[in-house]
């Protein structure tokens, strides 16, 4: 097994070990503004690139959109098939990975991506497959954590105790709009983009660290690779990082959180 494959399929089992869907909760704001600043039409054919439990793909539903939801984790696909049949929704849920989109060139009239494909290990081939599957002229909406905000600052912290593969960029780099000039060059005409936040609200930022301790895959998988004194400590540290950015003063967490919302338009 190659060193790509290897740390995919351990993404793979992060992004299953937890229950993503209550984490995801949060964000489902984002996805429904994504969709908002996408225009996204009835009728149009709407990817959403590794979806996760789904929050785009509904977003897109509700617009009477046609729409195709992609991840690599069949347990998220499960989330995300549980949401859409509560609700009434139709999509359909493709296994499959970012890197290697199993649709055919020019397929899409629109490609979503929330909080998903920026955290692929190959970012410009990930740029490039979400390019190719949409048409001309089609629109790419991403909604991706700001390395300038309080997530970035907690992948920053992370990173001292358990280090990123070597030649594997921040999945942050998306959260920049020149990283994402650069990682989609030529192929896209015009990017309109606007920095965001949305609030994470907790009992406490001790809450904060039980709730994603328990239910975040990513976390719970850090914390478990750690010797218990080095998890115990990340723990501390990244429950004092909300000091920098908690508004409340009454012991609750009130804290904005970052991203960048951006519109590519595809080059015809």
């Amino acid at each position: 097994m190659t060193a790509s494959n290897s740390l995919k399929e351990y993404q793979k089992a992060a992004w299953s070990a937890g229950d993503y869907n209550v984490v995801a909760g949060s964000t489902v704001i984002a996805a429904e503004l994504l969709l908002e600043a996408v225009d996204v039409l009835p009728g149009e054919r709407v990817l959403d690139a590794a979806c996760g439990s789904g929050n785009a793909t509904l977003a897109a539903v509700r617009r009477f959109a046609d729409v195709v939801g992609l991840d690599f984790s069949p347990t998220m696909l499960a989330e995300a098939r549980r949401r859409l049949d509560t609700e009434g929704g139709v999509a359909e849920l493709v296994e499959g990975d970012v890197e290697r989109l199993p649709f055919p060139d020019e397929h899409f009239d629109v490609v979503l991506s929330a909080f998903g494909a920026m955290f692929a290990p190959d970012q410009r081939r990930t740029a490039a497959e979400l390019l190719r599957v949409c048409k001309p002229g089609g629109r790419i909406g991403l909604a991706c954590w700001s390395p300038r905000g309080a997530l970035g600052r907690l992948f920053d912290i992370a990173a001292r105790y358990l280090p990123p593969t070597p030649g594997v960029p921040t999945p942050t780099a998306w959260g920049d709009v020149e990283q994402l000039r650069s990682l989609f060059g030529e192929g896209v005409e015009h990017i309109r983009w606007s920095d965001r936040d949305f609030i994470f609200r907790y009992h406490s930022p001790e809450h904060w660290m039980t709730h994603f301790r328990e239910h975040f895959g990513p976390t719970r998988m850090t914390l478990s690779a750690l010797p218990q004194r080095l998890a115990v400590r990340l723990e501390r540290d990244l429950v004092a990082m909300w000091d920098e950015y908690n508004r409340a003063t009454d012991g609750r967490l009130v804290a904005p959180v970052r991203y960048l919302e951006a519109v590519l338009t595809k080059s015809r």
